[in-house]
């Protein structure tokens, strides 16, 4: 394993998409020195991971899910060839060599095969009294998840040696290896005999070990692959390559210019993530934070822009960074009798991780306990129905709302939940609940769920958009 200088970089499915375009822009380089001493992490080809696994966002099942609650073969079965298809399709879509189409077809084939056989035995298996389904199948989740990432690897590498890079296929997904190693050894083993000098790496998102990286990340795992990679191998940077820059808000849904971050710190990071738009998972954070691995998020299709650096820098004066939001349901639980008693919370607390929903934000009065979740409605109304069971007198409300977030590294002064509350009025959008924390990182802004774009909007407007009206500044802002 020789690595000098490098970077460790990933790139997301979406981007994975646009292969072709990257080729170009993130790819070549003009001389040998600029296009080696790098490695890159890659996630399966946009949409793939859904038809493995399930929809991310519907929730409309994939072979995971149709092989788990199907009763007969053909469900997973022709789940599974809808991969196949799609698989194919992506690569089609992004090479234009038919040399190489149809090596990625036989790629395809061997792993697809391979995997409808390895299911096929799994059920014949199961149909013994002595074997349950129920325990492999986070195995099986994993084996699926793979595919995605070694069929995209696979295909990068096709079309980088086609330009006349010298790239490598890393493959990281353990398929057909008997062996069992930790996550350390199986990078170490990947990249044993790697040059980064002299070649470019393509590596597999997916990485089989002991730990099982979809029981603790499910798909955030690709993340936690790259940071690992990064750590171990003492690289100079990690970069993530988007399709977009990280900015001061989504584009679509403000009027007006939106701004690139430029700078930020992992603290930020996080609030991000907590309000689901991921710069890097936290766990992942974490490894290069530990690593003093600095990150660098860009644009994949905008090669000389720097993008926006996140290290562990405080800001430089008080200001407002980012305004994002999030759609969430409000369970709140009223109970006249919680008065005075403690930790009349932690059975929902228990409840509401045993069923794996995510609290996004919680308040708490005298009686009542208010969690926003981010969760699709059946799982929530599993809770509520064990929480009537274990408080059969309080009162359960669930309503879906929505959180508008205003995040910064530092807003100390800026008098944010103040001046958002005026936006927000000013805007016409009911506030009905708003939260601040004393460490002056974020304020959050509970609306209706329909008002949240407009909500983001007029956040973005009092913040980011008002240098030609001074006087709408809030406090520190105007000094700074």
């Amino acid at each position: 394993m020789t690595f000098e200088n490098h970077t460790v970089e990933k790139i997301g499915g979406t981007s994975m998409s646009r292969l072709d375009e990257l080729v170009d822009s993130l790819f070549k380089r003009d001389t040998p020195a600029e296009i080696y001493n790098r490695v890159f992490v890659v996630s399966a080809f946009g949409g793939i991971t859904n038809l493995l696994l399930e929809h991310k966002k519907s929730g409309e099942a994939g072979v995971y899910a149709c092989f788990a609650n199907d009763e007969d073969d053909h469900g997973w079965l022709d789940a599974l060839s809808k991969v196949a298809t799609g698989m194919r399709e992506a690569h089609a879509s992004v090479l234009s060599n038919a040399a190489d189409i149809s090596d990625a077809d036989d790629f395809v084939r061997d792993r697809v095969e391979g995997a409808r056989n390895c299911l096929i035995d799994l059920q014949r298996l199961c149909s013994y009294g002595h074997f349950r389904l129920s325990q492999h199948m986070m195995l099986m989740r994993e084996l699926l998840s793979g595919l995605g990432e070694a069929h995209s690897a696979y295909v990068t590498t096709l079309a980088l040696r086609r330009e006349g890079i010298d790239a490598r296929f890393v493959d990281l997904s353990g398929w057909r290896d008997e062996r069992e190693m930790t996550l350390d050894e199986r990078i170490r083993d990947g990249f044993a005999d790697v040059d980064a000098a002299r070649e470019l790496p393509i590596v597999t998102g997916y990485a089989q070990c002991k730990e099982g990286l979809m029981a603790e990340f499910d798909r955030g795992y690709s993340e936690v692959t790259f940071s690992r990679i990064a750590a171990l191998t003492g690289a100079r940077e990690a970069i993530i390559h988007k399709e977009f820059h990280l900015s001061s808000a989504d584009p679509n849904l403000v009027e007006g210019e939106v701004h690139k971050l430029g700078h930020t710190n992992y603290d930020v990071a996080d609030q991000l993530s907590n309000m689901g738009m991921e710069a890097i998972h936290p766990k992942a954070a974490k490894t290069l934070r530990q690593a003093d691995v600095p990150l660098r998020v860009t644009n994949a299709f905008e090669p000389h822009d720097p993008g926006t650096l996140i290290d562990d820098q405080p800001a430089e004066t008080p200001a407002a960074e980012i305004v994002t939001g999030l759609d969430v349901h409000a369970l709140e639980l009223f109970e006249q009798d919680m008065v005075g008693v403690k930790g009349y919370d932690a059975k929902i607390l228990e409840l509401l991780t045993r069923h794996g929903l995510r609290i996004i934000s919680k308040t708490s009065n005298a009686n009542t306990i208010t969690h926003y979740v981010d969760a699709p409605l059946r799982d929530i109304r599993k809770v509520e129905r064990d929480l009537n069971a274990v408080y059969p007198s309080a009162e359960l409300t669930i309503q879906p709302l929505a959180i508008a977030s205003v995040i910064g590294r530092d807003l100390s002064g800026l008098k944010a939940l103040a001046g958002g509350l005026k936006a927000l009025a000013q805007a016409d959008v009911d506030v009905i609940s708003a939260h601040q924390t004393t460490r002056a990182v974020d304020v959050q802004f509970v609306v209706p769920r329909k008002t949240l774009s407009q909500a983001i909007s007029a956040l973005h407007g009092a913040f980011f958009e008002c240098e030609s009206h001074p006087e709408d500044l809030p406090e520190a802002r105007k000094a700074a």
